[in-house]
């Protein structure tokens, strides 16, 4: 191997997702989370997006449609990581979701961020997220990142709306 580096500015653009109902799909990433909907690509595609970009999400029933979740134990996607900007966005989120009692399936303190995680429709997981700043971070005696997985403060979290 050589010693090339992908540039540090570089970025996950977006992910697209195999589901098995569009509108399912887009009831959840649009309706629940609060995507927009930039375009649909027939009837059997759909692209999503925060903020107006051309998209984050692309959601999708080519080789998916009425198929049931993709197992458990197998190679694919562990989880979609969606980034919010501040502390308070990821509070509002949270709110939501136990407003309209949408099951979680964890909540994690990992040092650099905190995080709410949960499964969409077809059961691909979602990681709801915000970083803290990065003079924040744990490190180690020698400055090496420490990541954790510790005890979310739920509470500390939704102070954040009050």
């Amino acid at each position: 191997m050589d010693n090339y580096k992908i540039p540090a500015a570089t970025r996950i653009g977006h992910v697209h997702l195999k589901v098995s109902n569009l509108q399912r799909s887009l009831d959840f990433y649009c309706g629940l989370l609060g995507f927009d909907l930039v375009m649909m690509y027939g009837d059997a595609a759909a692209f999503i997006s925060a903020g107006g970009y051309h998209h984050h999400i692309g959601l999708n029933t080519w080789h998916s449609k009425g198929a049931g979740p993709a197992p458990v134990r197998a190679p694919g996607l562990y989880h979609t990581a969606i980034l919010f900007p501040e502390r308070k966005d990821l509070a509002a989120i949270l709110q939501r979701l136990i407003d309209q009692k949408y099951p979680l399936t964890g909540m994690s303190d990992h040092g650099v961020s905190e995080a709410i995680y949960l499964n969409d429709p077809d059961q691909n997981g979602v990681e709801l997220y915000w970083d803290r700043p990065r003079e924040l971070w744990p490190k180690d005696e020698e400055g090496n990142l420490t990541m954790v997985t510790e005890y979310l403060d739920v509470d500390g979290l939704l102070g954040e709306l009050r």
